[in-house]
Formats: C-alpha cells, structure tokens, sequence
C-alpha cells in the first residue's frame, strides 16, 4: 500500500491509497479535481464568507425571506411531468450508506426503490469517502 502519491504539480494524496483506490483516483480524475479547485476555489471561498455573514444575521433575529427578484418564478404557471412509470410503486423503499454491502443487498431485497443516502449514512472518513 502507498501511503502519500503525487499525480501532477499541485496535486497531492496524503491519505493511504490501495490498488481499488487507485483505480478511482486516476490521474485524469486528479486532474479534473485540479481543475474544479483551480476555477472555483475563490468563488467558494467568498461563499463559505457570506454563510458566516448569514449566520451573523440570523443570529441577530434576521428570519429567512425569499428575494424580491425572484418573485416572478414564485408567481409563475408551474407544471411538472408525470410521474415515471419506475417510480409508481414505492411500498417498500430502502434507504442506506452508499457502500458496495448495502447497495447489493438493497437490490436483492425486492424493495422497489433504493436512495442511497451519500448524507446522513456517510461518515467523511478518508475510506468512507473513496468507498462510498
């Protein structure tokens, strides 16, 4: 097992990486993640910014409202597609982690519907992430 990998300039794995990680953490993956980071890392920095204004604000007893501008999409005719045929029966629906485990045994089950639930049945651990 290698335990810290280099893929290009910029680019650095410390956590351990097995052979099945490897295959997931492909150079070309590493790369479009490079890439996302490189272009949006400053928009995401002045966002993760305004959530603590935000939160600044709430706090003080600000209560959530919709923006005026966008009254518009809220006043409009909304209509949507019908229901997919897939998603008509849903008696027994299962929620679980994202893991190779539970998806098989969902799927065997004879539940009609699956979510795997990438939230609240994840813990972000290195593993957990590059299994899930």
């Amino acid at each position: 097992m290698t335990t810290q990998a280099s893929y290009q300039e910029g680019i650095e794995i410390r956590g351990p990486i097995t052979a099945e990680f490897a295959e997931i953490l492909t150079p070309e993956a590493m790369a479009f993640v490079a890439t996302l980071v490189r272009t949006f890392s400053g928009r995401r920095e002045e966002l993760l910014q305004r959530r603590v204004q935000r939160q600044a604000e709430i706090d003080a007893g600000k209560m959530p409202d919709f923006l005026p501008e966008t009254e518009h999409i809220r006043q409009g005719n909304w209509t949507v597609a019908p229901i997919p045929d897939d998603l008509q029966d849903r008696r027994v629906e299962i929620t679980g982690p994202a893991e190779r485990k539970m998806t098989i045994n969902a799927l065997n089950s004879g539940a009609k519907v699956f979510m795997a639930d990438f939230e609240d049945a994840h813990s972000p651990t290195w593993e957990g992430t590059i299994q899930g």
